[in-house]
């Protein structure tokens, strides 16, 4: 069955609501009914029971679906394939839990939101969700996430590099970009280049609602070279466990406004780890040319194919490595032998590179043009050499999806 609207004069949005649920029906009529600007929609009966949705000038499509309910699952990843980029689809569920939020992150909806949603968390949501850039098809976020598979293995110097590539492979200007320090105890970004770190987690836990756009301007920090920066201070004597919905929320917003997201991953796994290794285009694990050291990144590559499935594939990067003749050391053809087809690189040791350009604060490049840590990041994420802002560089383009539920 196909279902067709006309837009009508006046109507600044229309909004599509696919619903079997008759108290649900009868809210959002209350809430969007009281508006002359907002078109409503309202598709009874189960997902199941219809093929395809009729979306031409609509701003938003609200599904209303049975998490118990396979053959309702299944409809909702039909429509969501059929309808593409736009408009978002924001799915509304009566329960949730971790199993449910993966599966609507891996069908990419554009939020989620759990029963009983109240009018106001539906309205912010819905003109959230339905702000396209003026003039042009909305654009996502291209995820890049470094994970350690030891400790000290130069993450943060490689999600800070390759951040300072990303912001500058635009053509004519540069790409928006942020890195974000998800280390909450014992992150180094703000530290290595040399900016105050403004993100306070614990002003946001209480109240999450209050994030938004303007929010998130007044808790990121900005480099000189207009790399922005989400970090907070170092707490090194204090073990917190945040809530995932703030956490998620937050990285959602980042990924929204920005066109390059660069996430430094802590060593141990939170309750939001799989959401944003999910969202990854690209997931990098670094490791060291040690024995323990490989074993310990083949052992995360597998935990992290039996988490995620069909996710973002892992790759594995040697940091640090030296190659010297007669040295008794492993050899970069040990390395590959070992680590098999996720070997993506070996980046080559420069320790005195590296400690000036992060005592100065400034990308290795302004110390040393043309070094070969920043020549083979190149090659890692700037495959087809230098791209546009928001052109797509590392495959398939990802909106960052994450909170189960937010206002």
């Amino acid at each position: 069955m196909r279902i067709g609207r006309s837009i009508t004069p006046g109507i600044h949005a229309r909004v599509v609501v696919l619903t079997a649920d008759d108290a649900f029906e009868e809210s959002v009529r209350a809430i969007f009914g009281a508006s002359a600007q907002i078109g409503l929609d309202v598709i009874k009966g189960k997902l199941s029971q219809r093929d395809q949705v009729d979306v031409e000038g609509v701003a938003v499509v609200v599904a209303d679906v049975d998490a118990g309910d396979q053959a309702e699952l299944h409809a909702l990843e039909r429509i969501i394939a059929r309808i593409g980029n736009w408009p978002p689809v924001v799915a509304v569920t009566q329960s949730f839990d971790t199993g449910m939020a993966r599966r609507l992150m891996q069908m990419r909806v554009a939020d989620f939101l759990v029963k009983p949603v109240s009018p106001v968390e539906l309205v912010q949501t819905c003109a959230r969700v339905a702000k396209a850039p003026a003039g042009s098809e909305a654009t996502e976020a291209q995820i890049f996430t470094f994970l350690p598979a030891v400790g000290g293995a130069g993450v943060t110097t490689l999600a800070v590099q390759t951040a300072m590539l990303l912001l500058n492979s635009g053509a004519r200007q540069k790409a928006a970009t942020c890195l974000v320090d998800l280390d909450f105890q014992h992150g180094a970004c703000a530290d290595y280049l040399d900016i105050e770190p403004r993100l306070n987690l614990g002003e946001i836990e209480p109240r999450p609602e209050r994030l938004d756009r303007q929010l998130l301007e007044v808790m990121l920090s900005h480099h000189a070279s207009g790399l922005a920066v989400v970090a907070t201070p170092n707490r090194p004597a204090e073990m917190r466990s945040f809530d995932p919905d703030v956490v998620t929320r937050l990285l959602d917003l980042v990924s929204t406004y920005f066109d390059f997201v660069v996430f430094d991953m802590p060593r141990t796994w939170f309750s939001w780890t799989d959401s944003v290794l999910l969202g990854s285009n690209k997931l990098f694990i670094v490791s060291e040319a040690t024995v323990p050291g490989l074993r310990h990144a083949k052992q995360l590559v597998e935990a992290i194919r039996e988490r995620l499935g069909e996710g973002p594939k892992p790759q594995v990067i040697i940091n640090r490595f030296e190659q010297k003749l007669f040295s008794p050391g492993l050899r970069r053809a040990d390395i590959e032998q070992a680590i098999g087809d996720t070997f993506a690189a070996c980046v080559p040791n420069n320790y005195s590179l590296v400690r000036e350009a992060i005592d100065r604060g400034v990308p290795l490049d302004e110390v040393k043009p043309g070094n070969k840590i920043t020549t083979q990041l190149k090659r890692l994420v700037l495959p087809s050499g230098a791209a546009k802002p928001g052109k797509e560089i590392a495959g398939t383009g990802k909106k960052l999806r994450l909170s189960p539920a937010r206002s």
